[in-house]
């Protein structure tokens, strides 16, 4: 065990860590109109002067687990018109597909325990282009992509600062902190640097108004106490200034209220770069503070600052400095040898490398107390419409904890599905960490008394797909593995009796007619449909639907699954075993032999599943659109190898029953004689042989599904052929879109119609390493379609896995395909190598699209450079 992993055993060693948000302006909970009008409600620009209730941002900020205490950075370079304190981006109405960051920043490295991390902060020496980025998107309408910062051409002549930030601990309550200001230009250039010290505020909202200090304590060092903290000291190494002003609302800015004091959160701010007077505290306190270092940096020139947040009071705090630097980032670099030991490619190791630090730094502290978000608080009343508005129904909802966030700044709130696929990597880095995760929404005061999970604070009541349970089994499994064959049976039952309470919620709120077939509305898959599945059909109804009767027959698998490996544990498990396999066989049953009268998801002429629109009046319309919807039954797999059923013999005796008494139920999916008939495996499926073959002939067929990187969401048989629907005198249709979307169905930066999306095709990926366990090497398939050249299921798992890592290597003319044709990125060696984890990519050509720092789950692309597990 090498000292970072002997670190992860000691909690004290995660206190601090990478918790304060990109974005805390734009969200649900700070937004107070009367509008619901998140956007507008708390805008970039009221960022700087706001106090917000909920939570932090800043660039490259860290807090502790409670954050009590901030510290962030933030730079000027004397042309802006405000302090760049947070990461510019427009907001979901201005952005021509969505919110969107315009920054350019990088997760560079990060140790589990967060004892050392590294980014970088790539900063103008011109203007930043505000103005310009407004105007580029405005004049875009959805057909168009993204007008970047990098359309601006603000960098293509090296007039800007690379700025690393990294911090070391000396202890778990001992911080070095250093920033690396390298001027890239030809000319000389000033630039202001405010390692910035704030408490969040506690103290406005009516129930304690108690303020704690931060205070100058010498010359270069700053007293910091909080009475749940206790005493904390900021030393500084190097020419500064000392500014202290209040975390509080700018009042006189908002509200033109005359006679109060003007010392506020835009304070420092204003004294800088507005040189305004009697904006700052004159007795050097206050609970917001800042170093000011006024830099001259020559081209090519580097310049750093060395700063120390400590508990413990240092004569000489520097003494050590570059030691204890040397030391966590030689013990970081042997953690990453032992994880990478697999990984033999220089790029690839940087690739994976990069993911994992992504997915570090989008840990966030996430606050939402959901009853006194409606009800506001004594010295702020919430608007009358959240007793009916949105999240009104989840009163006991209580959050504040670290989560792992999708993207911290276009996506600064969990989502439970986003959520599983992260703890998938996060199980390799720290398992502690990601067991923590899982059973975090499984808690009461996350889980809805009714069963369900929360969604996100947009809209708790959402229904994501159910793949809690799958990654509850994985990362049991990782874990396990990694202990050398010992599992985690506390941590597996205790998040199953909680997953039991949400397969109930499934089973009785999402199966309309109580025919085991589901529905669940949009399930994560946004505008994939010729409808918004979430809202209420044109001409009423219901959809019947094929990816949410399929992702709860692979809910049954899993629960299954882990039934059994309780019941080897305690027998009574071998019961709720043979609950699940039952349940699988009746989905799997209705799914693929519905009644003469109805029509089947499964269909015979196309070979394909799709969803069916059931009318009021009785009708019922098959929605032929060739999506990942009809893709989802290929994840229902489990293959049980039979050592495992002879150590739990009352399940093998009911199977006997179930095969004696319901034998019609189970041939619908395979003859179920084999399973007791001396197999060595045994496979629950809801496709059989002949249909897996049908079905991947259009995945891996190149004019269809299959990508030079990757699976497609939609068919690009849909470019030529758009799927139309003709509903109550309105047309809907669905076409191919590899990129961008043009319907603003569920916003504007979410598209399903054609990109590449790493979850689901991590899924298909593993589902099909399941099959060819059980098949074996006798079951080939023609990859790609018409190409002649048949594989194992194995061996196509492993193509689909290069197809996905292509997108990031470099090519053969040292080209990346997630950076497009932007020349800068691709060619100019201080970006070139520095990578950006985007929401999804390009159908066809895997330039990375949507949300440019989701790690969170595009993060898996760490996990598929590891040898398997």
């Amino acid at each position: 065990m090498n000292v970072e992993q002997q670190r992860l055993i000691d909690p004290q060693w995660k206190k601090w860590g990478p918790y304060v948000s990109d974005r805390q302006w734009g969200t649900v909970r700070e937004d107070y109109s009367e509008d619901t009008n998140t956007w507008e409600s708390v805008s970039y620009d009221m960022a700087r002067s706001y106090a917000y209730r909920w939570g932090e941002d800043g660039i490259a900020g860290i807090s502790d687990n409670h954050q009590l205490l901030c510290f962030a950075f933030s730079f000027w370079n004397k042309k802006d018109p405000f302090l760049k304190e947070r990461f510019f981006g427009l907001t979901g109405p201005r952005g021509n597909h969505g919110e969107d960051v315009k920054e350019h920043y990088y997760y560079l490295d990060s140790a589990p325990s967060h004892s050392y991390m590294k980014m970088l902060y790539k900063y103008p020496h011109n203007a930043f282009p505000y103005d310009e980025l407004y105007r580029g998107n405005d004049a875009r309408d959805r057909v168009e992509p993204e007008y970047e910062l990098v359309d601006t051409g603000i960098f293509d002549d090296g007039n800007y600062f690379d700025i690393f930030i990294e911090y070391a601990k000396a202890g778990p309550h001992d911080i070095l902190i250093k920033a690396s200001v390298v001027n890239r230009g030809s000319r000389a250039a000033s630039l202001s640097v405010l390692p910035t010290l704030w408490f969040r505020n506690t103290w406005s909202w009516g129930y304690d108004d108690y303020r704690p200090t931060i205070a100058a304590d010498s010359s270069n060092a700053m007293y910091i106490n909080h009475r749940r903290m206790g005493d904390y000291y900021l030393y500084s190494n190097g020419k500064c200034d000392m500014l202290f002003c209040e975390n509080d609302t700018n009042q006189r800015r908002f509200q033109g209220k005359r006679g109060i004091p003007l010392v506020a959160k835009d304070g420092i701010n204003d004294f800088i770069v507005n040189r305004k007077r009697g904006v700052l505290n004159k007795q050097k306190n206050g609970t917001r503070a800042a170093l000011h270092y006024n830099l001259y940096v020559n081209p090519g020139e580097t310049v750093t600052i060395q700063l120390r947040l400590s508990k413990e009071a240092h004569d000489y705090p520097f003494h050590d400095y570059d030691a204890i630097f040397w030391q966590r980032m030689g013990e970081n670099e042997a953690f990453y040898n032992d994880l990478q030991r697999g990984v033999k490619d220089p790029d690839d190791r940087s690739i994976q490398r990069q993911a994992y630090a992504g997915m570090l730094w989008s840990k966030q502290y996430y606050y939402y107390n959901v009853e006194q978000w409606l009800h506001g608080d004594p010295k702020k009343p919430a608007p009358q419409n959240r007793s009916w508005g949105r999240n009104h129904d989840w009163p006991h909802l209580s959050n504040a904890d670290i989560i792992s966030m999708p993207d911290k700044w276009e996506y600064p709130w969990y989502a439970a599905w986003d959520l599983a696929f992260h703890c998938i990597p996060l199980a390799v880095l720290d398992p502690g960490f990601a067991k923590n995760q899982l059973s975090l929404l499984t808690r009461e005061w996350y889980m809805h008394p009714n069963g369900q999970f929360p969604a996100y604070e947009w809209n708790l009541s959402d229904v994501n797909p159910p793949v809690h349970a799958w990654a509850t089994w994985r990362v049991y499994e990782i874990d396990k593995n990694r202990n050398g064959g010992k599992g985690d049976i506390a941590f597996l039952e205790g998040v199953y009796h909680k997953l039991l309470l949400n397969f109930t919620w499934w089973v009785n709120r999402k199966d309309h007619d109580g025919n085991n077939i589901f529905q669940g509305g949009f399930l994560g898959l946004d505008n994939i449909g010729v409808f918004d599945r979430s809202a209420p059909l044109p001409g009423g109804g219901h959809i019947e639907q094929s990816d949410g009767t399929s992702w709860m027959a692979m809910y049954c698998l899993n629960l299954l699954r882990i039934s059994l490996e309780l019941a080897t544990h305690n027998h009574v498990y071998a019961d709720m075993a043979t609950k699940f396999f039952e349940h699988f066989i009746y989905i799997a049953r209705a799914m693929n032999l519905i009644g003469e009268k109805d029509i089947k998801l499964w269909d015979e002429e196309d070979q394909f599943y799709y969803d069916v629109l059931k009318k009021p009046d009785g009708t019922e319309m098959k929605l032929r659109v060739r999506s990942m919807v009809g893709l989802i039954p290929l994840f229902a797999v489990e293959v049980i190898d039979h050592s495992l059923f002879e150590q739990i013999p009352e399940f093998v005796q009911r199977l006997e029953w179930f095969l004696k008494h319901k034998s019609s139920y189970a041939t619908v999916v395979k003859d179920w004689a084999e399973m007791l008939a001396g197999s060595k495996k045994h496979m629950l499926s809801l496709i059989r042989e002949d249909r897996l073959v049908a079905m991947l002939q259009k995945v891996l067929d190149e004019t269809e599904f299959l990508s030079d990187y990757g699976i497609r969401a939609l068919s690009k048989h849909h470019h030529e052929k758009p799927f139309s629907i003709d509903v109550d005198g309105n047309r809907f249709s669905v076409n191919y879109l590899p990129a961008e979307s043009d319907s603003s169905m569920f916003g504007g930066n979410s598209n399903w119609r054609g990109p590449i999306w790493f979850p689901l095709n991590y899924l298909l990926i593993e589902s099909l390493q399941r099959y060819h366990y059980y098949y074996g090497d006798k079951l080939k398939v023609e990859f790609p379609t018409g190409s002649g050249n048949f594989l194992t299921l194995d061996q196509v798992a492993d193509e689909l896995s290069q197809r996905l890592l292509r997108i990031f290597r470099k090519d053969t003319s040292g080209k990346r395909p997630v950076y497009g044709d932007y020349q800068l990125l691709q060619d100019d060696p201080q970006f070139r190598d520095y990578l950006l984890f985007y929401e999804y990519f390009h159908g066809d050509n895997g330039r990375g699209v949507g949300a440019s720092h989701q790690t969170g789950w595009t993060g898996l692309v760490a996990k598929l450079l590891h040898p398997r597990n």
